[in-house]
């Protein structure tokens, strides 16, 4: 089965060709970080301008370079939500006159399944069940995993995800955007163990996270230095940093024991920390657990992962009726 991935649920407008939910035979992401980075965040009204702008070259293109016309694709799967409603409904709407048009069924897709499966198109994968730590740019949150299409959700964040502290924290530094790049070169030239912030565990029974009191801590820090905070900013990146992956290796680790998991994959934008792959990797491996993490092309919002998730949805039969919308949050 021949299809074709699309998405737009934020910054990045992209599209893929997928077959059978395993190869990939396309991705084109076409950024906007250039747009959004004056602003230090994504603007909503500038990203769905960029996504009118983009959609229809980069469906081309993603077609072109897996020398396939159109009447090839045997389904359409579109990030249906959660995400920004104004760009989610320039791709939404693209994939929903495509797929009347060619006379091809149309799967919306929810974003973070599509990360959950993102792992999926490794030659190495989980077997099910597994723990999912899904960190991305919104959303921070642990999963059991026991299907392609079947997971519960066992802990969230309750304020600011990991990946909008890193942006706010980047600000903070008057280090740019997006912060969590910036952050994750910085803090190799700096020493977690100078500066201590505090580690947001809650309840260590629970699966959800807290950031938004690190954050503070942190702007607090620089209030309380005001003269000399600037000459320590490797520093206070990489404490912030470890600060965040202690929490993010814990809970996912704490949750995989407790349901018996030999395996956690590691998905989304945050992903790809350098920090967060070296340390779930060595404190997984003393509880004998396997971690799995998608290639950097991967972790990012792509539309392989969306096309690979539609896939198994197709497969069963299930598509969206015509009068579908999107959505903004989770249900």
């Amino acid at each position: 089965m021949i299809v074709l991935g699309i998405e737009t649920s934020c910054d990045e407008t992209a599209a893929a060709i997928v077959e059978d939910g395993q190869i990939i035979l396309s991705s084109v992401v076409s950024s906007q970080v250039s747009v959004h980075k004056p602003f230090g965040g994504v603007v909503p009204e500038l990203a769905s301008r960029k996504h009118l702008e983009a959609i229809v070259p980069v469906v081309e293109n993603a077609l072109a370079d897996a020398c396939l016309q159109k009447r090839h694709v045997d389904g359409i799967a579109a990030t249906q939500g959660p995400g920004l409603v104004g760009a989610l409904l320039v791709g939404f709407s693209f994939a929903k006159s495509m797929a009347y048009g060619l006379n091809v069924p149309l799967v919306g897709i929810n974003h973070l399944e599509a990360h959950i499966n993102s792992v999926f198109l490794e030659s190495e994968h989980p077997s099910f069940p597994f723990i999912s730590l899904l960190v991305s740019g919104g959303h921070t949150a642990v999963y059991y995993v026991q299907s392609h299409t079947t997971y519960d959700m066992m802990g969230q964040t309750r304020d600011d995800a990991a990946g909008e502290a890193f942006d706010k924290v980047s600000k903070m530094l008057g280090l740019g955007y997006p912060g969590g790049i910036v952050i994750d070169r910085l803090s190799k030239e700096g020493s977690a163990e100078k500066i201590k912030f505090p580690r947001a565990y809650l309840d260590k029974d629970s699966y959800d996270f807290s950031f938004s009191g690190l954050k503070t801590s942190v702007n607090r820090y620089i209030q309380m230095n005001p003269e000399t905070y600037k000459n320590h900013i490797p520093d206070i990146a990489a404490g912030f940093q470890e600060a965040v992956v202690e929490v993010l290796c814990f809970k996912a680790i704490h949750a995989a024991a407790a349901k018996g998991c030999q395996a956690i994959a590691v998905v989304g934008g945050a992903a790809a920390n350098s920090r967060l792959n070296m340390k779930i990797r060595q404190d997984a491996q003393k509880k004998g657990i396997d971690v799995y993490i998608p290639s950097l092309s991967l972790c990012g919002d792509n539309a392989a992962m969306v096309a690979a998730a539609g896939f198994h949805h197709l497969k069963r039969g299930e598509t969206c009726p015509r009068e579908a919308d999107v959505y903004s949050r989770a249900t």
